[in-house]
């Protein structure tokens, strides 16, 4: 096993969406840990404060090559990490192991004909939110006494497919911007390979964000973290699965909440199937009685999200994956 440290710059981040086109930023082995450095807000440096802003996150965007930019989603992702060996069918097992704000400073946006009510809410508008990291918590609106407590997440970790440009936006069977809160230090996501390596890139930080993602964005945060990448060809999952201290996760994306709770709960009713033993009406039983499924996000246009949650606790051993 060997420890990396990939800091994000010109060579090793790229703009908007995914690609296998594009040039690792590193190439790694399986069980290999990451130190990974990640910006945001490309697109609104020069309305930021002093402290959102450091010299190397401003020459990335003053200088970030045209090859590097490979979609048209706004995210700003470090990346792809090449893993030997890895290949379509495969499994990438990513652990996060840290995850913490760099900056005291994170934004949110309202962007026109976004959001859960872009007819209500039309005008565009950026918020930069100051963040106190020794308390870990963030107020809003300013003197309201309002505490947010910081529990930051990357919003993206997804891989590359065989779709030459596609946009950072719609998440999907490859990850991508899933934006699911419960991915905080100490869960691990496993996702599906498509091209050869995996191309994993990871971005999109979070400090605090509520279930739907309402307006658009989080507490959009440029975001340091820890990560252990394994090679997994035993598991042949078609679709993200996740995993916290205290439950196991199914993910579904759809046009619509009812198509990405049905993806979710057929995704729940195969893993219990495959993993508990149970008959596949059992499943759908312990779905109705036991799992919690939630709306992951709402404005990630074309796919919203809904993600079903089984705790570990009510089952008799533990689910080895």
């Amino acid at each position: 096993m060997t420890d990396h440290i990939l800091k994000a710059s010109c060579q090793t981040v790229h703009l908007g969406g995914f690609s296998h086109k594009l040039s690792p930023a590193l190439t790694i082995n399986s069980g290999d840990s990451i130190e990974i450095e990640t910006y945001t807000g490309f697109y609104l440096y020069k309305q930021a404060p002093p402290d959102f802003l450091t010299p190397e996150f401003i020459s990335i965007c003053q200088h970030l090559s045209q090859e590097r930019k490979v979609g048209l989603g706004p995210h700003l992702l470090t990346g792809p990490i090449y893993v030997t060996n890895a290949e379509p069918g495969d499994v990438l097992e990513v652990k996060l192991e840290s995850i913490s704000p760099s900056l005291p400073v994170g934004f949110n946006a309202i962007r026109p004909g976004w959001g859960a009510l872009p007819q209500k809410f039309t005008e565009s508008r950026v918020r930069f939110l100051p963040l106190d990291l020794d308390k870990g918590v963030a107020e809003f609106p300013k003197d309201s006494g309002i505490q947010i407590p910081l529990r930051p997440f990357f919003g993206i970790i997804g891989v590359a497919t065989t779709e030459t440009n596609r946009s950072s936006v719609p998440p999907g069977n490859y990850g991508g911007n899933i934006d699911n809160r419960e991915l905080q230090a100490g869960s691990r996501i496993f996702l599906p390979v498509f091209v050869p390596g995996g191309l994993l890139s990871v971005g999109d930080g979070h400090s605090a964000q509520g279930d739907g993602e309402i307006n658009v964005t989080a507490i959009e945060t440029s975001m340091n973290g820890t990560i252990q990448v394994h090679l997994r060809k035993n598991l042949k999952f078609t679709y993200p699965i996740a995993e916290t201290t205290t439950d196991l996760i199914t993910m579904g994306f759809g046009e619509t909440l009812d198509q990405a709770f049905e993806l979710a709960l057929d995704q729940m009713i195969v893993f219990l199937e495959r993993f508990a033993g149970l008959s596949s009406e059992e499943a759908y039983v312990l779905c109705s009685l036991a799992v919690n499924f939630h709306i992951t996000q709402v404005v990630n246009l074309p796919h919203k999200g809904v993600h079903g949650m089984l705790p570990k606790c009510i089952l008799p051993k533990a689910i080895e994956l």
